[in-house]
């Protein structure tokens, strides 16, 4: 099989998309890679605590590179430490690098532009998959997960700290991807076929935070400023 790594993001999208690999047997996943805000302690986007990413790498069963940034970063400082993490791989045998992304070309592109500057292939067995079907087969499957984050522009706080189910999915508006591929929401997946084990959490406090968008570039950002989601609800997950 083609050793590869898998880019681990904590949510529904990466989980199936690791199912999927693992049962195709194609590629050897032999290392899981997440990028973490060092100043908080949690995963970038998600807002999720960094002990509930390594409750889900334990029951995985495979050894993870966290990749440390800045709650503040550039978009020069963040390809820079992408590509000392990409080359490091390079050097431990890694070919191909494994990606959740569903269609948002523009992305792919870039981790695809990035990845052959030192030699892996991108992979992406989601893509171009209907995505209200995705997110079905992921609840068929057993899957469990929470949204932890949401973009207030689009939804309001009930969505957060929601459940994924057939309730949710039918009460999604008309204008937000039912698997959240354009930024909707996140979240945080704590049990299903790939997991040892479920995960045990309680449920914090909802918050909403704005951003003020910067005139620097953004790692997570390609268009200018004034497309920038600026607000967002966060449910807060405490392990136990």
């Amino acid at each position: 099989m083609k050793k590869a790594y898998f880019n681990w993001s904590t949510g529904k999208d990466s989980a199936l998309a690791l199912y999927d690999v693992l049962r195709q047997k194609e590629y050897a996943v032999t290392q899981l890679v997440t990028t973490v805000n060092k100043d908080f302690e949690r995963v970038s986007m998600h807002g999720l605590r960094e002990a509930l990413l390594d409750a889900q790498v334990a029951r995985l069963q495979l050894p993870l590179q966290k990749i440390y940034f800045p709650a503040e970063v550039s978009m020069s400082s963040y390809d820079k430490t992408m590509k000392e993490a990409t080359q490091q791989l390079v050097e431990a045998g890694f070919t191909y690098g494994i990606f959740g992304d569903i269609f948002l070309e523009d992305l792919r592109n870039y981790r695809e532009e990035k990845l052959q500057e030192v030699g892996i292939k991108g992979v992406f067995p989601l893509w171009k998959q209907d995505t209200k079907v995705l997110l079905k087969e992921f609840i068929s499957l057993g899957f469990k997960a929470i949204t932890v984050c949401v973009n207030a522009k689009l939804l309001d706080a009930s969505f957060v700290g929601r459940i994924l189910d057939e309730d949710f999915i039918s009460e999604l508006p008309d204008n937000v991807d039912p698997c959240g591929e354009n930024g909707e929401f996140h979240t945080f997946v704590f049990d299903g076929p790939i997991f040892s084990s479920p995960i045990d959490f309680t449920i914090g406090e909802k918050v909403l935070k704005t951003y003020t968008p910067s005139k620097k570039e953004s790692a997570t950002c390609t268009s200018d400023d004034s497309t920038w989601d600026t607000a967002f609800w966060y449910c807060d997950l405490i392990p136990k």
